[in-house]
C-alpha cells in the first residue's frame, strides 16, 4: 500500500499554512515518521529542499494530471526542529485543536525584523554626580532612571539587550541619558564582560542540609531517569529558588541547558538579576514586553547555542535547546502554567513532562502550595518527592490569627476591619514596619452567600456555588440546573443573603480615613495599566516610600519585603464561593501564599486572616500551614465526585454567531458523544448555557465529559474529532479542554 507524508519546507509563518505532499519510497517506508528530516524534490530542476513530517497517510486526492514526487532521502538528526515538531503533533492528539495551530504555538515563527546591530551602553559620570542624579530621580519616583543609573554605577557597562529585555529599560530613557552626556552608546565593546560567566560561583548561596539534601537527590534522578518529574515541596520563603540554581548550576556545567519557567506576574527586576549575576549573559529571558521580533531573536541565540538557560512564562517550555537537561516549574500550581485563552489548550506541567522524555531532561515542579495534581503523582511514586520545612536561615513561619467575621458583626462592628486587624496595623505603623492588605476577590462574581452561617448557595449535584443571573435565576455552569433566587438560607433559615462589593478602592479609601498618618499603595488592575506600572509600584513598596500595600493576589506571588510584618488577608472566604470545584484548593493556596510575604526578614510576622467561615477546613489549615492536613481532606472530595486528580473532566465549547446555530451545534455534539460513550464509559454533563452565554456576539454553549481515565477523554475527543470532520458540519467552532483550570 503506498504511503505519502505532509511536509513543511519552509518554516516561515507565509508557508505554515502549506505543506506539501510527498511519495515515501519502499525504501524509507516503516524508517520515515512524524518529525523526521527529510531531503525532498522541490520546483524545477534539481533542486532539493530539507523538510520535515507532519503527517504520514495512505490516501491523498489529486487534481487530474498530478503527479506526485518522491521523497529523496532521511536526514540521519531531525534535529531540534523535528523534535518540537514531534511536540506539536502530541499537543495536538492530546489536547485538540488542529496542527496549524499546534505549530504556531511551538515553533518560534521568523517575523520580518530588521536586524539590529549589538549596542553597548557605557556610564560617563563619576560617582558624586551618579549619587546626585540618584537622589534627584528618587525624589520623583523615576523608578527606570534609577534602575538604569544604578546597574552601570554597578557594572560600568552594559549591553542594550541587558538593558531592554533584563532590566525592562525602554530605549528612550537610554537615549535620554545620552543627550544630557551622562552615557555613550557604542557599537564595540569596551571592558570584559561584565556578566562573565567564569567566576558566577562567588554568587553561590551556602546551602543548608534539607536544600542539599533536595539538590543531590534531584541531580540523582536526573542521572537515573527513573521518575516523570520530582516536586519541591518547600514552605514559603524556604529557598527554593537557591535550590533551582544549584540544579542548574549542576546540569549546565555539564554542556547541557535549562528552562526555569515562572508566572508572567513574578518577572521582577530582583528576581531576575539573581541568576544573571550567577550565570551571566548565558541567562535570556521571555516576556510579554518583547516585540515579536525581539522575541523571535533571543529564540535564535539558543538555538544557536549562545545561551544556557532560558526563563520566562510558560511559553519559553518551547526555546529551541539541542541539549536540553533541565525544566523547573516554579510556583507550578499558578493557573498561569494552563493556556486558556489560545488552542491548543495545553498544560506546561505534562507538555514540559512529554519534552523532557524526548531529550532525557528532568523536569522538577516546584511551589509551598502544590497542586493537587503533582502531590497525588508524589504520593504515588510518580513524582520523586523533597520537603523543605524549614524557612532559609532558620527564619519563623508568622503567627496567624483567624477573626470570626459573624461575630464581629454580633458585636457592632461593620467596618471591613476586624478590630484585632486594627490593633496590629496600628502597632505595625508605630514601630515602623511594614503592611500588606490582601483582599481576595477572586471567584466573586454573581454568587450569593449567607451573613449569619457564611455559607454560599450551592448546586446539590455539582458542590460548586451557584452563579446569580440577571434574570434573577441561580445556575450551575457544570450541569445546567437552576433555581429561582433564593431568599432565605437553606442551612441556617437566615434571611441576609447577598453578594460582596468591596473593592481594593474602598480598602485603600478606609485605611486612610482609620489611618491618616499611613502611606498607602494600591496594586490591581486599575493601578497597573501602564507598562511600567507594576515595577513601580513594588520597587516604591520595596524602598519602604509607603506603609501599607493594598491590592489582590497579584501582590501575594512571591515576593519578598523583608520589612513586612503584618499581612491582613480580607474576606478570606470569598473565593470559596467561586463556582469551580478547585475552590477549596485556591483559597487554601491563596491564603498560604499571602501568609508566607510576613516575617521574611529579621522581624516577627503576624497574619490576621477574616471570614465568614472559620471552620472550613481550607481556612483552618492555612492558619497552621499543613498543607498534608489540606490535601487529605480535600481529596476525599475529589475521589467522591471524580474529580482531577481522582478522575477526569473534559470541556467541551461549541460557539456560533446565531442563537440557534449555536443549539443546533450543541444537539450535533450531544448525538455524536452518545454514539460514543458507552465504550468509552465516561459520563455526559450537558449541554447547558456557558458562563457567559454570549461573549463578543458569539453564543457559547458547553458540554462536560467525566471518565476515570485521561486516555478516555482523548480518545472520545478524537471521535468527536473524526465525527464533525465526516458529518461535513462547518457552522460553529467546538474547542476542548482537559481538566479545565476555570470552567467556560
Amino acid at each position: 500500500m503506498a504511503e505519502y507524508a505532509q511536509i513543511i519546507v519552509d518554516l516561515s509563518i507565509e508557508k505554515l499554512d502549506r505543506p506539501f505532499t510527498y511519495g515515501i519510497p519502499e525504501h524509507l517506508k516503516n524508517v520515515v515518521h512524524i518529525g523526521d528530516q527529510v531531503l525532498v524534490p522541490f520546483g524545477r530542476g534539481n533542486r532539493t529542499l530539507q523538510g520535515f513530517v507532519i503527517g504520514i497517510t495512505h490516501r491523498v486526492e489529486l487534481p487530474p494530471g498530478i503527479t506526485i514526487k518522491n521523497i529523496c532521502d532521511k536526514v540521519p538528526d531531525k534535529g531540534i526542529t523535528g523534535q518540537l515538531i514531534d511536540l506539536a503533533v502530541w499537543m495536538k492528539n492530546q489536547y485538540g485543536g488542529t496542527l496549524n495551530q499546534a505549530l504556531k504555538t511551538v515553533l518560534p515563527l521568523k517575523k520580518t525584523v530588521k536586524e539590529k546591530q549589538v549596542q553597548y551602553v557605557e556610564l560617563l559620570l563619576s560617582p558624586e554626580r551618579v549619587q546626585e542624579l540618584m537622589d534627584t530621580f528618587a525624589r520623583k519616583h523615576a523608578v527606570a532612571r534609577i534602575r538604569l543609573l544604578e546597574a552601570l554605577r554597578q557594572e560600568g557597562e552594559l549591553p542594550m539587550t541587558v538593558i531592554s529585555s533584563k532590566l525592562n529599560v525602554a530605549s528612550s530613557v537610554v537615549k535620554a541619558f545620552e543627550k544630557e552626556g551622562y552615557v555613550a552608546i557604542r557599537s564595540e565593546r569596551n571592558y570584559r564582560n561584565p556578566f562573565s560567566f567564569e567566576g558566577g560561583d562567588s554568587y553561590r548561596p551556602q546551602l543548608n542540609d534539607e536544600q542539599q539534601a533536595a539538590v543531590d537527590g534531584m541531580y540523582d534522578h536526573y542521572r537515573r531517569k527513573d521518575v516523570a518529574a520530582c516536586l519541591l515541596h518547600g514552605v514559603t520563603g524556604s529557598g527554593k529558588t537557591e535550590v533551582y540554581m544549584e540544579l542548574i548550576n549542576r546540569v549546565v556545567r555539564e554542556g547541557r541547558q535549562a528552562i526555569l519557567l515562572i508566572p508572567e506576574i513574578a518577572l521582577t527586576y530582583q528576581t531576575m538579576m539573581r541568576f544573571y549575576h550567577r550565570f551571566g549573559e548565558r541567562v535570556s529571558i521571555l516576556h510579554s514586553r518583547l516585540s515579536a521580533g525581539e522575541r523571535f531573536d533571543q529564540l535564535e541565540r539558543a538555538r544557536r547555542g549562545e545561551v544556557d538557560i532560558m526563563i520566562g512564562p510558560r511559553s519559553a517550555l518551547f526555546t529551541p535547546f539541542e541539549q536540553l537537561g533541565l525544566i523547573i516549574i516554579d510556583e507550578e500550581h499558578e493557573g498561569t502554567y494552563k493556556s486558556e485563552d489560545t488552542i491548543p489548550r495545553y498544560h506546561a506541567r505534562e507538555t514540559a513532562i512529554y519534552r523532557a522524555r524526548q531529550s532525557g531532561a528532568l523536569v522538577v515542579v516546584g511551589s509551598a502550595t502544590p497542586s493537587l495534581e503533582s502531590f497525588y503523582e508524589a504520593q504515588d511514586g510518580v513524582y520523586g518527592y523533597y520537603k523543605l520545612e524549614k524557612r532559609y536561615q532558620n527564619r519563623a513561619l508568622p503567627t496567624v490569627e483567624v477573626v470570626d467575621l459573624r461575630a464581629e458583626l454580633k458585636a457592632g462592628n461593620r467596618s471591613m476591619f476586624s478590630r484585632k486587624l486594627q490593633e496590629e496595623i496600628a502597632g505595625a505603623l508605630g514601630r515602623k514596619e511594614q503592611i500588606m492588605l490582601f483582599l481576595n476577590r477572586r471567584g466573586m462574581t454573581g454568587f450569593i452567600s449567607c451573613r449569619s452561617c457564611g455559607k454560599a448557595l450551592k448546586c446539590p449535584h455539582c458542590d460548586v456555588s451557584l452563579t446569580l443571573h440577571r434574570d434573577g435565576k441561580m445556575k450551575c455552569h457544570y450541569c445546567g440546573y437552576e433555581t429561582p433566587r433564593m431568599r432565605v438560607c437553606p442551612s441556617c433559615g437566615s434571611k441576609y443573603l447577598g453578594g460582596f462589593s468591596v473593592g481594593t478602592q474602598k480598602v485603600e479609601e478606609s485605611i486612610q480615613k482609620l489611618f491618616p498618618q499611613a502611606r498607602v499603595l494600591r496594586m490591581d488592575a486599575d493601578t497597573t495599566r501602564n507598562k511600567d506600572s507594576y515595577e513601580t509600584i513594588l520597587s516604591a513598596f520595596a524602598n519602604q516610600e509607603a506603609d501599607v500595600l493594598v491590592g489582590t493576589q497579584m501582590i501575594v506571588k512571591g515576593h519578598d519585603f523583608p520589612n513586612v510584618t503584618l499581612v491582613g488577608i480580607l474576606a478570606a472566604d470569598m473565593s470559596l464561593a467561586a463556582d469551580d470545584f478547585r475552590a477549596s484548593e485556591r483559597t487554601f493556596q491563596l491564603l498560604t501564599q499571602a501568609a508566607g510575604r510576613a516575617g521574611r526578614g529579621q522581624k516577627e510576622g503576624k497574619v490576621v486572616i477574616q471570614t465568614y467561615q472559620p471552620e472550613h477546613f481550607a481556612i483552618t489549615t492555612a492558619k497552621e500551614q499543613d498543607y498534608e492536613a489540606f490535601y487529605e481532606e480535600e481529596i476525599s472530595y475529589r475521589q467522591l465526585l471524580h474529580y482531577p486528580p481522582c478522575g477526569h473532566l473534559m470541556l467541551i465549547l461549541m460557539k456560533a454567531e446565531k442563537e440557534e446555530e449555536v443549539e443546533k451545534l450543541a444537539l450535533e455534539m450531544e448525538n455524536a458523544i452518545n454514539r460514543f460513550k458507552e465504550e468509552r464509559a465516561v459520563i455526559v454533563i450537558g449541554p447547558a448555557d456557558a458562563r457567559i452565554k454570549k461573549l463578543n456576539n458569539i453564543y457559547r454553549k458547553t458540554i462536560y465529559l467525566k471518565a476515570r481515565e485521561y486516555e478516555q477523554l482523548v480518545q472520545m475527543k478524537n471521535k468527536i474529532e473524526q465525527y464533525r470532520e465526516e458529518s461535513g458540519y462547518r457552522y460553529g467552532t467546538v474547542s476542548f479542554d482537559f481538566d479545565p483550570i476555570h470552567g467556560a
